[in-house]
């Protein structure tokens, strides 16, 4: 009887268990999810230096155990945290492209569009790239988690330069011009970071489709 007892109890529990495990991991992903956007929050406010796991614990709402269990570390949590705005933001420029089209030129025209997007382009992730790129160079993690994505993103700026310059007659190197393209919104957001009056969102947009019609006159009239 007992021995049968244990087994329905076991069968019972057994059906359990999968949504059981499903849910603790949604959990943990919100959960997560909440610190990574106070860590941003934090970084924006702050900065690298003074944001500390207690700032991120208060900003989410969360206790502090909660941050030291799912990250352990600072540094753990900020690795995660670019990864995250990495992710998010490898995710929107392949999506722009995919909706682009085939056409290269219309290709490599919303992909500059992608970089002045309101859900990338803000104050308060601009704040949070301008603290990592102020560490990047005194921490190899952040340079090894950049570097590939970064290889691939220009790798996509020199095969559309290479294929203007194709149809274009163009007389550029392509690598030396997607150098010049990446380095002209590169500079563009850091103006955007540092707060330059004469420059928003919509400034540097018109900006970069100037350097478009300069670049490809073929192209962008």
């Amino acid at each position: 009887m007992k021995a049968a007892a244990r087994e329905e109890r076991s069968s019972d529990t057994s059906g359990k268990t999968e949504p059981e495990k499903r849910g603790r991991k949604a959990s943990k992903e919100v959960r997560q999810q909440q610190l990574i956007e106070a860590t941003i929050d934090s970084l924006a406010k702050r900065g690298y230096a003074e944001t500390t796991m207690a700032d991120v614990a208060d900003g989410a709402g969360l206790s502090r155990g909660i941050v030291n269990f799912h990250f352990e570390s600072k540094e753990k949590l900020l690795i995660a945290t670019l990864q995250y705005m990495y992710d998010e933001y490898s995710a929107h420029w392949r999506a722009a492209l995919q909706k682009a089209g085939d056409d290269p030129a219309r290709q490599l025209q919303v992909l500059v569009w992608a970089d002045f997007d309101r859900s990338i382009c803000n104050k308060r992730k601009l704040a949070a790239w301008l603290a990592f790129w102020g560490e990047a160079k005194s921490r190899p993690v952040y340079q090894a988690l950049s570097s590939s994505r970064d290889a691939y993103y220009q790798q996509v700026f020199i095969d559309l330069c290479a294929t203007l310059k194709e149809s274009g007659g163009y007389a550029y190197e392509p690598q030396v011009m997607a150098l010049a393209l990446s380095a002209m919104l590169e500079g563009l957001w850091l103006r955007l970071m540092m707060g330059t009056e004469d420059t928003t969102r919509e400034t540097a947009l018109q900006a970069a489709n100037a350097f478009l019609a300069a670049a490809f006159p073929k192209h962008y009239g």
